[in-house]
C-alpha cells in the first residue's frame, strides 16, 4: 500500500526541525505531493507536521 503526502500550507514561520521533515518528505511548496510506500518511518515524519500536510491512503503502489 501507498500513501501520497501534499503539502498545504507554507513552510513561513515554522520551526526549523519541520521545515526540515518537509525537505525530508520532498515537500518543497504547497500544492507539491510525493508518493511514499506506507511505512513507520514515514508516518513518524507525516506525525512531526500534521497541520501542513494532508495524507492520502490507497494510491496506487509506488515503483521501487
Amino acid at each position: 500500500m501507498a500513501i501520497r503526502v501534499t503539502q498545504i500550507r507554507s513552510a513561513i514561520g515554522i520551526k526549523p526541525k519541520q521545515r526540515g521533515t518537509l525537505r525530508a518528505l520532498g515537500l518543497r511548496g504547497i500544492g507539491r505531493s510525493n508518493t511514499f510506500d506506507d511505512r513507520p518511518e514515514i508516518r513518524g515524519m507525516i506525525a512531526r507536521v500534521p497541520h501542513l500536510v494532508r495524507v492520502d491512503e490507497d494510491v496506487e503502489e509506488v515503483d521501487s
